[in-house]
């Protein structure tokens, strides 16, 4: 009998194994900079893990990976994107360039990096969701249309999901009202920024998450 209840529970286990495998979590990949890694912030205030929280609260099933890196350009993210993409990666969520601006870099890099970060994931078969950036006026206006306008053209070519700014959610064009949600440095958010950035991107990552569990949307 004690042999008949270990066979029936290795039997058991046969059926319950895929089913608990099939109901493992998410992983998504968030590759970017300093806003991305949440400089200047404890680490439960930053992106990631408020992001990650955000989720839960929402249903999702998901665990958010920090990739950002602190100072990383475009061209950081193309060299360790390859690596940084693992088996167990369903999805990434790109929010670079706002490097490339502070250093001035030529646009046409920038586009050949970014192309390069969504060659990668489509190689490895992950759903992308690509954050736009925008190019300050003082480069001058042909600077500033071919920055600005390379990340929707390349979300279009790759048929990843955009949203045109990681600030969109901070919702105002006011200087002076956004400054309450920056640290001192007026570049990277506050805590309570965070958390607007975050409800105004999470939809869109429950749009990620979707096209995950649905390939061909």
């Amino acid at each position: 009998m004690a042999w008949l209840k270990g066979k029936a529970g290795l039997g058991f286990l046969c059926v319950v194994m895929p089913f608990a495998a099939m109901a493992e979590e998410l992983r998504i990949l968030a590759l970017g900079d300093s806003l991305t890694q949440g400089y200047g912030l404890i680490e439960s205030e930053g992106f990631v893990p408020q992001l990650d929280a955000w989720l839960e609260a929402q249903g999702a099933e998901v665990a958010v990976i920090n990739g950002g890196v602190s100072g990383d350009t475009s061209a950081g993210g193309a060299a360790r994107v390859d690596w940084s993409l693992t088996p167990d990666v369903d999805a990434m969520i790109v929010t670079l360039g706002g490097n490339d601006l502070l250093r001035g870099i030529d646009p046409d890099v920038t586009r050949d990096n970014i192309k390069a970060i969504l060659s990668a994931a489509q190689a490895k078969s992950v759903e992308v969701l690509l954050v736009g950036m925008q190019a300050p006026g003082n480069y001058g206006p042909e600077y500033k249309q071919a920055f600005d306008s390379l990340y929707p053209e390349l979300a279009e070519d790759y048929g990843v999901l955009y949203v045109e700014s990681f600030f969109d959610g901070i919702g105002t064009s006011d200087p002076a009202q956004a400054r309450v949600f920056f640290q001192d440095d007026g570049i990277h958010p506050n805590a309570e920024g965070v958390a607007k950035i975050v409800e105004g991107l999470g939809p869109r990552v429950l749009d990620l998450i979707d096209r995950v569990g649905d390939p061909g949307a």
